[in-house]
């Protein structure tokens, strides 16, 4: 896939001028739009530096789901869970690593009507090397150092609190 044209102005600046111009709430506007931009072009990143290894950012996820999982399993309902994706999302996912040899789908035994999706050992081996691509690209924030890192997932998680994306003491704070 081709690289974008750069932009020959700020989309994101040029939209909060015209936001202001009719509603209120500008600063939220730009900030909201700024986020999913910066999404849109980390995500692009992301799918660049893991096509060498066959995958797209989703199926990466799935397979750090399924590493950090403590049997290398997880049934399909907890990774669209996880994911926040759409059932038919996750089996797509999952038959695209499966056909590829990085999971194999399994009956859950706990659950007579549904599936467990397993990291194989070349899935282990795949999840590995795409994670070091995306380490040496620092996940596309080497524009940012160390403390404004930091700070942005502070603040971040500060929205996703809000949202309730996540209970308990975790959603407390630092």
């Amino acid at each position: 896939m081709p690289k974008p044209l750069r932009l020959s102005f700020d989309p994101v600046a040029r939209a909060r001028e015209l936001w202001q111009e009719r509603w209120r709430a500008e600063d939220s506007m730009a900030a909201a739009t700024s986020i999913m931009r910066v999404q849109q072009l980390l995500i692009a990143r992301y799918d660049e530096a893991l096509r060498r290894h066959d995958l797209t950012f989703a199926r990466y996820e799935a397979l750090v789901l399924l590493t950090f999982s403590r049997t290398g399993r997880l049934p399909l309902s907890k990774i669209g869970e996880r994911l926040m994706v759409h059932p038919t999302s996750v089996t797509n996912i999952v038959q695209r690593l499966e056909q590829a040899g990085l999971v194999q789908r399994m009956p859950n035994p706990r659950d007579g009507r549904g599936t467990l999706a397993a990291i194989t050992g070349e899935g282990r081996a795949v999840v590995q090397a795409a994670t070091d691509d995306l380490v040496a690209l620092d996940f596309g924030l080497e524009a940012l150092d160390a403390e404004e890192r930091e700070q942005l997932f502070v603040l971040l998680r500060k929205v996703r609190v809000a949202a309730e994306d996540f209970s308990g003491e975790a959603a407390e704070v630092r």
